[in-house]
């Protein structure tokens, strides 16, 4: 094989290692070498793990070599967001209280992957317990945008983006209770996908049952999503919600086959009331032309009822509260003032409160629930505007064309949230750039547990968007 193998997708170096024309040691030496020189421009790994990573590499070379039966995802490299555990090598959750932290077994998501042949190359970086829309930390600094050094890169899964993004590895795992994969996946030019509820079991949930977070694929293309979903999907008696829930043939499904006839998709710019950017509208209202030219019918939604910040706030924030509490009366001087911030801001939420917000978000799943009654696919900017500086204070103001609001999360990425509560598959996806070189997301929503059929709409879109050749500089 001629060229670099940081620049094929884990589906290409699929196809070659079967083939024997690449080995797991070339790969993987070639991606450790990336990452050692980009992680000082970048600094999107907490822990690299070159020495594992080669020996595994062999191994997967000699049963290659062996003619052994391969599995799924053999001798491809992965990162891992260190928020999830990986047995035998530190997961900190970006916080200093847990820097020598080392799990004793994998999460299911992990294993998983390991079991099917992938290769863990390193831990990527997340804010501390993946708190906020933005990578940084006192335990590791700031992590850079893969584009543009002097902008972030998202967060929390902000070091799983950049590492996909740079080329460093093809495959990574991140999580997402608010938008952490969607986020960074669109200040990046990344696939960032939310699955439906219970697709991937998630074993490191403390309330299995009123859960909104999830642990996610994050990769280059859409057949790469399908290839980590097919190998991370299916039923684990740790979560019930995964439970009787079937492993679809993502792989197949999620080919750029046929086109959109007879799909019908419902767009919205933005709820009422937020701000978006107008090179971001602009290149929805091109996105959009794109999916009709792909044969799907196109319906305006209204946005009402979708400003949902202070319901997802109400229950995220009480269940942080009621993790961290202790930790930080303990810790406090190790950890980050917009942490500890966020956890005071939980002290104001009553039982009451947080009941209603459970109320609501059962209301926010009818009202989706609804318009998927009548459309097969939402559709919307994933942020409202391009990644944000790198200096970026979570409780600042946010600047959109000029104007500045006083909140960022509300104003950056009001279509993230409501998703994640309603359990929908939601998937970001790289749909152009900002005059400034930045990439702009698209994001698509689908049925729930239509998890493949909306892998199938975004291959399509990717395929007419044309935008796999580009890579930073």
């Amino acid at each position: 094989m001629n060229g670099d193998p940081c620049l094929l997708s884990a589906t290409e170096l699929r196809g070659l290692i079967a083939a024997k024309r690449i080995s797991p040691v070339e790969i993987v030496r070639a991606v450790l070498d990336r990452a050692e020189a980009l992680q000082g421009k970048l600094n999107c790994f907490i822990t690299l793990c070159g020495e594992q990573a080669m020996a595994q590499a062999h191994a997967a070379e000699r049963k290659m070599m062996a003619g052994e039966e391969l599995g799924l995802l053999h001798g491809i490299p992965v990162t891992v967001k260190d928020i999830v555990n990986t047995k035998g090598v530190r997961t900190t959750f970006g916080a200093v209280p847990y820097k020598d932290n080392v799990p004793n077994e994998d999460a299911v998501a992990v294993a998983r992957l390991r079991g099917a042949g992938a290769i863990l190359i390193g831990k990527t970086t997340t804010p501390e317990f993946g708190s906020k829309c933005l990578t940084d930390s006192p335990l590791f600094g700031r992590t850079r945008n893969a584009w543009d050094a002097c902008r972030s890169s998202g967060g929390s899964s902000g070091g799983a983006a950049v590492a996909v993004a740079s080329g460093i590895a093809p495959l990574a795992i991140a999580t997402d209770g608010g938008g952490s994969t969607r986020i960074p996946a669109a200040c990046n030019g990344v696939v960032g996908l939310k699955q439906s509820n219970g697709v991937i079991p998630h074993s490191q949930a403390l309330d299995v049952f009123g859960n909104q977070t999830y642990v996610t694929p994050t990769t280059r293309t859409v057949a790469d999503t399908a290839l980590m979903m097919q190998a991370m999907a299916g039923e684990d008696a740790c979560d019930p919600w995964s439970i009787g829930v079937p492993a679809p043939d993502f792989i197949a499904t999620a080919a750029p086959r046929g086109d959109l006839r007879g799909l019908r998709i419902l767009y919205c710019l933005t709820p009422p009331g937020r701000p978006v950017s107008a090179e971001v509208a602009a290149n929805f209202r091109a996105s959009l032309d794109r999916l009709a030219g792909l044969g799907a019918e196109l319906e305006e939604f209204s946005g009402e009822g979708f400003d949902i910040e202070p319901i997802w706030r109400a229950i995220n924030h009480t269940v942080w509260r009621t993790r961290f509490a202790k930790l930080a009366a303990e810790h406090k001087d190790e950890l980050s003032e917009a942490f500890l911030k966020q956890l005071a801001l939980a002290t104001e939420v009553s039982g009451v409160d947080y009941q209603e917000a459970m109320f609501a978000r059962t209301a926010l799943f009818r009202r989706v629930q609804s318009l998927l009654a009548r459309g097969h696919v939402l559709a919307m900017p994933t942020l409202t505007r391009t990644a944000l500086p790198i200096s970026q204070d979570l409780f600042g103001s946010i600047e959109i064309d000029g104007r500045h609001f006083d909140s960022v999360r509300p104003h950056w990425f009001p279509w993230t949230m409501p998703f994640n509560m309603t359990g929908h598959p939601a998937i970001s996806l790289p749909s152009g750039f900002a005059r400034d070189g930045l990439p702009i997301g698209l994001q698509l929503v689908g049925r729930f547990r239509g998890d493949a059929e909306l892998l199938r709409v975004s291959a399509l879109f990717e395929a007419s968007a044309g935008l796999l050749s580009r890579w930073p500089e």
